[in-house]
């Protein structure tokens, strides 16, 4: 990872566009940033229409001011490449260049990202913008970070257009080598879809029916490929220009992105950087902001990442939005940077006057600087200053929770036994027990080294490879604790279903076999013998000796056609247990089981010792994680409570610089963040 050194501390800012704006209003932004102790701002994201603004035409002036005035001031632009909104005469000149829908509708101007990924025309013309930006500012010394495109592939991933047939033939061709291997590998015997040469091949455009499986996850892929390829085009010629700069892009790692996949992304970046917004009606979106977070700390290997993109308060495109109070907006911004990020950032710097976006919250909010939203960006710069010494620091975590783009692709596929399945609905049912634990997460993807863990959950991990399957049975081998749900080690690489029994890639290692699945019908729910109650999935299992145990069942259906029959099994391998949870249990069974499987792995969770003045009602939403350097561990403490609470550490808060040694108290959503 190559971090823009040209940033001190940790960086701060948002989306700058000044060219919505006349004089007066860009020499106060100016101002009102060094005022709010703003270091870094992304400057030009939808600037190509402004700098270019006809073929071959530039317009420099506006960007050469705004430049100028950002390196006066101090503050570093995140300089973008200005292509994420292709310029009116570009379409006008080029109209094959705009993407196309399944159904062949074509995507018109009017919005944002109406290009085909695939297209050679759009394609020169976006490097040619780039170039022209690069060479003109190749020197100037606010230029701190290049911000490649925007939010790639937010609109536009599945394009189906003649330019991406042709894109996913050539992307077969390297894939497969030979029409036979496609064949093979897309089981086109079934429904006489074999084909006798890749100029046959089509994208999964709108069909009769549902369309071949393994074409339609080869599609994912390629679409995740071609944007990548086209990030890595614009990169060669940032890095040519500059080598000295770092090159990212933002990616959206959250449980609502599914588009790109950004563990394969994470290697062309100099630095990882994702935008991240909560959902209004999400009374919990606090927990799912920390899963992206770890996500995203998980996508960077564990490195410091870039928030590049959050809201101050309400957003525009949700169908009830909703406003944050200050102590929301200060919890959230630091929320990210308890699980690794260096940077946080906004969209955007000013609430726009006119556009789709003007009712999205900014730093400057419509009312202007004498506000509550102003104010409190004017806080947190304050705070991440007083955070500075966090930068560089990393978080450990005794829990890994595998995830992969891939698997949620092919789970959510058409036609499967419970097609109501959502794989991040999924992984957030136990993501969130271990947070209601108060155990940090590390969320990597299945092939990432998982030696250091003590346990290891694996959700409905529906597409695995064998690599990648003994990767998890030998960390249960090496003495974790791997807890594997439903509809997991199904199907392998190809999407071609493990024969012998379910659920395939992982029977050995759980000790089990399932003949057949159950899925339970919408409100269809049965007891267990625990008194508990599951619904959605059952499955006809029975316990197989394998190893030097047999499973042991530790839950059984109390009722139901599956009467008698296992659940919920344990299986001791080697020196670790792997359970497979074959149900979706109620929200208290399992925490229940979670905190057994911690106890298992002997892992306390951090508040255990630090909230002993608290209230034990309290404890379940007080959120700490740990960041450490080679010298000092940074606790930070969120309190997601309506009271306060009090928390006894070695160590001085940085931002009140009360000592935590005789207990600290952290009002009702407050955050503290103990150095020690």
């Amino acid at each position: 990872m190559q971090w823009p050194t040209k940033v001190p501390g940790l960086a701060y800012g948002g989306d700058y566009n000044p060219e919505q704006w006349p004089q007066q209003v860009r020499i106060e932004d100016i101002q009102l940033m060094t005022q709010a102790q703003v270091n870094l701002v992304s400057v030009g994201i939808f600037s190509w229409a402004m700098i270019e603004p006809a073929e071959g035409e530039y317009d420099w002036a506006w960007l050469d001011e705004t430049m100028d005035r950002l390196h006066a001031a101090g503050i570093g632009a995140a300089l973008a490449t200005a292509t994420a909104s292709p310029p009116p005469w570009l379409i006008a000149k080029h109209p094959e260049i705009l993407p196309q829908t399944a159904d062949g509708a074509t995507l018109w101007p009017g919005a944002r990202q109406h290009y085909s990924p695939s297209s050679p025309i759009f394609r020169k013309y976006a490097l040619g913008i780039t170039r022209a930006v690069a060479e003109r500012y190749a020197d100037h010394p606010a230029l701190a970070l290049w911000h490649v495109d925007n939010e790639l592939g937010c609109h536009n991933a599945h394009d189906y257009s003649d330019d991406a047939a042709a894109g996913f033939r050539l992307w077969l061709q390297r894939r497969y080598g030979t029409v036979e291997q496609l064949n093979s590998a897309w089981g086109t015997a079934f429904w006489s879809q074999r084909y006798s040469s890749f100029d046959q091949v089509l994208p999964p455009r709108k069909a009769p029916m549902f369309v071949n499986p393994t074409q339609q996850l080869d599609f994912h892929r390629f679409s995740s490929d071609v944007l990548l390829e086209y990030f890595t085009e614009m990169k060669e010629i940032l890095r040519a220009v500059t080598p000295q700069i770092p090159v990212t892009t933002n990616f959206m790692c959250t449980t609502r992105s599914k588009s790109m996949d950004y563990f394969s992304w994470a290697p062309h970046m100099d630095v990882i950087a994702t935008d991240h917004y909560t959902i209004a009606d999400d009374d919990e979106r606090h927990i799912e902001l920390a899963f992206s977070a770890d996500l995203t700390r998980g996508v960077a290997a564990g490195k410091p990442w870039m928030l590049m993109e959050h809201s101050t308060s309400a957003v525009n495109w949700q169908q009830r939005n909703r406003t944050k109070s200050p102590a929301e907006m200060l919890r959230d911004s630091l929320g990210h940077v308890a699980r690794g990020a260096d940077a946080v950032m906004f969209f955007q710097w000013r609430q726009s006057q006119a556009g789709a976006e003007k009712f999205h919250s900014a730093m400057v909010p419509h009312a202007g600087p004498d506000s509550d939203v102003f104010s409190t960006t004017v806080a947190l710069g304050s705070k991440l200053k007083q955070l500075s010494a966090v930068q560089g620091s990393t978080v450990s975590a005794d829990v890994a929770l595998l995830f992969d783009y891939e698997a949620w692709w092919a789970a959510e596929l058409d036609s499967h036994p419970n097609n109501d399945l959502s794989y991040p609905a999924e992984v957030m049912r136990w993501y969130r027990a271990f947070w209601k634990a108060g155990v940090t997460v590390d969320v990597v993807h299945p092939s990432a080294d998982l030696g250091g863990y003590r346990a290891v959950v694996v959700p409905a991990l529906y597409l695995v490879s064998d690599e990648n399957a003994k990767n998890v049975a030998s960390a249960a081998q090496t003495g974790a604790s791997v807890l594997v749900s439903y509809f997991s080690g199904i199907a392998d690489e190809h999407d071609h279903i493990r024969l012998g029994g379910y659920p395939g890639a992982f029977r050995e290692l759980l000790g089990i076999r399932s003949e057949e699945f159950w899925t339970l019908q919408e409100g269809e729910q049965h007891r267990l013998t625990s008194g508990s109650h599951a619904d959605f999935w059952s499955e006809n299992l029975r316990v197989e000796a394998t190893g030097d145990s047999a499973a042991e069942v530790v839950d059984s259906w109390a009722e139901g056609p599956l009467q008698g029959k296992p659940a919920v099994t344990r299986h001791a391998t080697g020196s670790g247990a792997a359970w497979y949870i074959s149900t979706r249990l109620e929200a208290d069974a399992t925490q229940q089981l979670v905190d057994k499987v911690l106890t298992e792995a002997g892992i306390s969770p951090l508040r255990s010792s630090l909230l002993a003045q608290t209230p034990q009602h309290l404890h379940a939403d007080v959120e700490m994680v740990r960041r450490q350097s080679a010298e000092t561990s940074y606790l930070f403490v969120l309190n997601h409570n309506d009271e306060p609470v009090t928390v006894t550490a070695d160590g001085d808060d940085l931002l009140s610089g009360e000592p935590a040694e005789t207990g600290l108290t952290v009002p009702a959503g407050g955050v503290a963040v103990i150095a020690t």
